[in-house]
């Protein structure tokens, strides 16, 4: 099993004993009706499921003062006005007898989650708890949060497991002001965090929750608040945010543990929150955030408080976190407004089950034969299939090609890899077989010397993105050229601020993407381009490979197609000037059609 669910039912026995209208939203129902939904869709039953301990109190000394822990120990023995009277003397939070109980089984599914993770045993995971965490102090509890459980288990992986870089990525609607006083001036955890903020007159109301709070001493360019100014924010705001603020540092910070804060009242419907974003919009932040610290991701339940929203959205977390599809994301994909993204480390911009094709039944195939030559790569495409059709092991791809093709579409598999000979020549056929099969709108992603089809009508049906033109160049709002980028760096700007933003756009019903003749790409940095790929068209990802047959690429696109995390790409490069520029200049001839591209300010 590749992912764990940390729950226990005794996290459900505290509750409000008096009346509160502003703590009552808290209640046992968040966890009991996340649990059911993940029971009713089956989830449940493919993870592992951990019962959480307790934590112990040297533990919660992690980050919590003795006092604090002395002081909460004790609520054990108050009747239910001493409870009232001390819970007054903390902002938004109630205590019952069991609340130490219940938080320090929160805490232990949090350390129990990231020592699964960190020791093998699972890919990732998700701790279904209560009370939630990021608000509470080294010595306060704030806003339903009595001790901080994400915080501690980032101490916990460094202490207990030697971690140097832990990222934190709080997508609650509330600042977890918590998580950011206890890390605001270490260096080896990136504390990410956007939230409603309305210039300050939004809870908890702090200064402190603006973007300029960046951290502080060494810590200081390791604290990212972004705070929405109003409400409303919708999927397009949330993935740019993704692409746009967080994936560039996060790439470059390289994390080996993502730790989620994963509150769930910035979802639709929350009251707290009074966003838009719908549940497979987690979905899809939690694929992207895949991709880090191979694949090692921890999800921690925080706020939610609209119990069908709530639950929906972490199904679909649990999907994604499974390796699953998640569905594609609906609504407008327009942004709201412009986000101001300041450069951190010299390169982010101002402004169903995979199966290759190789393991289906191919009907009317014939065996390859080793050795036949390939066609010259000098003809145009329709010459070269033609010459193609004529050998054994053109004829034998092709086949397996469309079969898969048409698996995909028919929804029997959710994406597949093959190898084949001609790869320019397949992709004219696999396109034209899709646009007359089931597909509306397709992405093509072309690497290596392959030409787009000189008849492709440029209708809005098929999007063709180039990453090995000549030069930069948008011939049109859907024929975009770009040279490959040189760099790590600049191989993630193309990808993180062109491709995708284009592609979640388009809103594709199937990505082709093609590595060609001389495609040049390393395989960390093509595998890495196919998971990304995998959110846009909700999974539906074939992949042509024309490749020697020793090369080990298929089974790595293979796998990652299938939710395994792409391999790392090593030590990160800066982009070069000559390709920020390039990719300055596409943006700025394609973001009057593109929407999710009008978020960066000027530089």
């Amino acid at each position: 099993m590749r992912t764990a669910l940390v729950y226990h039912e005794d996290m459900t026995a505290a509750r409000l004993l008096w009346e509160d209208p502003e703590c009552e939203i808290e209640r046992p129902e968040r966890l009991t009706a996340a649990l059911r939904r993940l029971q009713q869709g089956g989830l449940e039953q493919r993870c592992l499921q951990l019962a959480p301990r307790e934590a112990s109190e040297a533990e919660l000394g992690l980050v919590h003062s003795p006092e604090y822990v002395s002081l909460l120990r004790g609520t054990q023995a108050l009747d239910t006005q001493e409870l009232r009277a001390l819970s007054g003397q903390y902002d938004a939070v109630y205590f019952h007898p069991s609340t130490f109980h219940c938080a320090r089984l929160a805490v232990g599914a949090a350390l129990q989650l990231v020592d699964a993770v960190l020791m093998g045993a699972v890919h990732n995971g998700l701790a279904l708890v209560r009370p939630p965490g990021h608000h509470s102090q080294r010595a306060a509890a704030n806003g339903f949060c009595v001790f901080n459980n994400v915080a501690i288990a980032a101490r916990h992986a460094q202490q207990k497991h030697g971690l140097q870089r832990i990222l934190i990525v709080d997508w609650d609607v509330h600042h977890g002001q918590g998580i950011q006083y206890i890390f605001e001036d270490d260096p080896s955890v990136l504390y990410f965090s956007w939230h409603r903020y309305e210039h300050g007159r939004f809870w908890p109301y702090l200064r402190e929750s603006d973007a300029d709070a960046v951290g502080q001493g060494k810590g200081r360019g390791f604290t990212v608040n972004l705070p929405w100014n109003q409400v409303g924010m919708g999927n397009a705001d949330y993935l740019a945010a993704f692409l746009h603020v967080l994936l560039p540092v996060a790439f470059e910070f390289d994390p080996e543990l993502v730790l989620v804060s994963a509150g769930f009242d910035s979802a639709i419907g929350d009251p707290e929150g009074q966003m838009q974003a719908t549940p497979e919009c987690f979905g899809h932040l939690t694929q992207l955030l895949q991709v880090l610290a191979g694949g090692r991701v921890c999800a921690v339940l925080e706020g939610g408080y609209h119990l069908e929203s709530l639950s929906q959205s972490v199904c679909m977390v649990v999907r994604a976190l499974l390796g699953d599809p998640v569905p594609p994301l609906s609504g407008p994909m327009e942004p709201h407004r412009r986000y101001g993204v300041g450069g951190w480390g010299g390169w982010v911009f101002q402004a169903g089950p995979c199966c290759s094709c190789f393991s289906l039944q191919c009907p009317g195939v014939h065996p390859e034969r080793p050795g036949s030559p390939g066609p010259s790569l000098d003809q145009p495409p329709a010459a070269r299939l033609h010459e193609a059709l004529a050998q054994d092991t053109a004829f034998t791809a092709l086949g397996k090609v469309l079969h898969l093709l048409k698996g995909i579409l028919d929804g029997q598999v959710s994406s597949g890899v093959a190898t084949t000979p001609a790869a320019a020549a397949m992709l004219d056929v696999a396109l034209r077989c899709s646009l007359s099969h089931r597909a509306q709108r397709v992405l093509c992603v072309a690497v290596g010397q392959l030409d787009r089809p000189p008849d492709l009508a440029n209708d809005g049906r098929t999007l063709w993105l180039d990453i090995r033109g000549k030069e930069a160049a948008a011939l049109s709002p859907f024929h975009v050229s770009m040279p490959l980028p040189g760099t790590t760096g600049a191989f993630l700007s193309c990808v993180l601020a062109l491709v995708l933003p284009l592609a979640y756009g388009f809103r594709p019903d199937l990505v082709l993407m093609v590595l060609g003749p001389a495609q040049g790409l390393q395989e960390p940095h093509a595998a890495l381009l196919a998971a990304l790929l995998r959110g846009p068209a909700g999974g539906r990802v074939l992949v042509l490979v024309e490749q020697e047959p020793t090369s080990q690429l298929a089974g790595i696109l293979a796998r990652v197609l299938h939710g395994d995390a792409p391999p790392s790409l090593g030590p990160f490069s800066t982009a070069p000037p000559e390709d920020t520029q390039a990719l300055l200049y596409l943006r700025g001839q394609l973001e009057a059609q593109w929407k999710m591209l009008q978020v960066a300010a000027p530089s």
